[in-house]
């Protein structure tokens, strides 16, 4: 069993080719207005990221950073006022190239900063999540090391320089693959800042090999001693090890995970309310629907005709467009 990628696929994380910049000399441009997470590649040169209330990060060839949702945020060629605003003036990419892959070029000197963007969502109403349990900006340098990201930035950068056939379906792959290969370099990096989330669990042997029982056979009646058994520890140790690594007692992850897998049955099968109730280990429909409605706050039968009606397949990709905009920001 692999977790990790479960929680991928409930959450509905979906991907999308957002903005191409190319740049050089004096330039800027601000970003704030798409509600996802928005993943930065800097594919040549270097650039500035500006955060509101944070120190300004130099950004290398190679380096990668994915901010949370909704951060308003500058690039440029040095330090600026993200909001535009001071000795320099910035220009908005706000829906220019959003979601197809256009370029922007900034600046009235040669290209030397090249830099590729890609925005994330997932379904919010999923309990189990990945990208809002990351703690704030996640920022992974070219220098550590991790061929398995830089390849795919490199790959991500030779198919948009030079599109062949099939591109928009190799694009589609690597966005996702791009997401995957930070996530690995930073966690494998920063595991103390995943404690109190789920992800705790990727660094406490004890504690992943329960949660990929949880993922094995969620609708089996656990309970912290037969789940300990199962993972060869005492009660006590599964007890105190969980929470720990998790923020959550097992009991209170199965519930949650029962209930994500129950709401992606809801939206995207014909399956009965008295099938999902077997499926995610609950005894009657009643207590079932009782569950699902503290956990979403609506019934499965309203949840259902809701989630059908809004829902976006995960892992969506615009086609990318032809076009670009040039902008002078000298």
């Amino acid at each position: 069993m692999d977790p990790f990628s479960d929680v991928l696929d409930v959450s509905g994380v979906k991907g999308a080719l957002s903005t191409r910049i190319e740049a050089g000399g004096r330039w800027a441009v601000v970003l704030d207005d798409y509600p996802g997470a928005a993943l930065h590649a800097v594919t040549a040169g270097r650039a500035w990221l500006t955060v509101p209330g944070r120190e300004p990060v130099e950004l290398a060839t190679g380096d990668v950073v994915l901010l949370p949702a909704g951060t308003l945020h500058g690039l440029g060629d040095e330090p600026g006022d993200p909001d535009g605003t001071g000795r320099r003036r910035c220009e908005h990419a706000t829906a220019r190239g959003r979601g197809a892959g256009d370029l922007i070029r900034l600046g009235s000197s040669p290209v030397t900063t090249r830099i590729v963007t890609i925005h994330y969502d997932c379904d919010p109403a999923a309990l189990t999540q990945v990208l809002a349990v990351l703690p704030g900006i996640v920022h992974v340098r070219s220098a550590t090391g991790t061929t398995g990201l830089d390849d795919t930035v490199r790959m991500l950068a030779r198919e948009l320089a030079h599109p062949q056939i099939a591109t928009r379906a190799v694009l589609k792959s690597l966005v996702d693959v791009v997401l995957v290969q930070m996530l690995r370099a930073w966690l494998a990096e920063n595991p103390p800042a995943c404690l109190g989330t789920w992800l705790g669990a990727l660094y406490d042997p004890v504690v992943g090999k329960a949660l990929e029982r949880l993922h094995e056979d969620p609708a089996t009646p656990w309970t912290t001693a037969t789940l300990a058994a199962a993972t060869s520890v005492s009660r006590a140790t599964l007890a105190r090890r969980f929470p720990a690594a998790t923020g959550a007692t097992p009991a209170a992850y199965l519930a949650n995970w029962r209930m994500d897998l129950a709401a992606v049955r809801l939206r995207d099968t014909h399956d009965s309310l008295e099938v999902i109730t077997a499926a995610v280990g609950y005894g009657s429909v009643p207590a079932f629907s009782r569950a699902f409605t503290r956990a979403h706050g609506r019934t499965p039968g309203r949840y259902r005709s809701e989630a059908r009606t809004h829902h976006v397949p995960a892992f969506r990709l615009h086609q990318p467009s032809l076009s670009s905009l040039t902008v002078d920001a000298g």
